[in-house]
């Protein structure tokens, strides 16, 4: 029988630039959101898109290559796990999120290609992976 396993690979686009946090240990956590477009064809033979929006959480040196080198409307590979974490509001009510820890950011695109009506980069070329344990030195361009 097979082992367990957690895996996502999601390509979108940054909702919003990339927030960067330090824990009290001092280690570096990036929080962004991508959206994720999917197109279909419904039961009146019409095509339809629909978005769908994921929280990113993306830890130590990949988290601060994201906060550096990222911003809003860029195109981006995600690899990595689907994890819950719950909180409490101020109110003391209970929430829990569902959100993507990410292993691997996959840089797609050029920093100032525009986007299509589909939401999808146009032109541009991979600018580079980072994962933690890769080359600290690379820089995306």
């Amino acid at each position: 029988m097979a082992g367990n396993l957690n895996k996502v690979f999601l390509v979108g686009n940054l909702t919003r630039d990339p927030e960067l946090r330090h824990t009290a240990q001092g280690t570096s956590v990036a929080n962004f959101s991508i959206a994720v477009n999917r197109s279909y064809k419904g039961n009146d033979g019409d095509f339809k898109k629909e978005v769908s929006y994921f929280n990113i959480v993306v830890w130590g040196k990949t988290g601060e290559n994201c906060s550096k080198y990222l911003s809003k409307g860029r195109s981006v590979l995600v690899e990595g796990r689907l994890a819950n974490r719950s909180y409490e509001t101020q109110d003391g009510q209970k929430r829990t999120i569902t959100e993507i820890v990410a292993d691997n950011v996959q840089f797609l695109g050029g920093r100032g290609d525009s986007q299509d009506e589909g939401g999808e980069a146009s032109g541009g070329g991979d600018y580079g992976s980072y994962a933690d344990g890769s080359d600290d030195d690379a820089v995306p361009f």
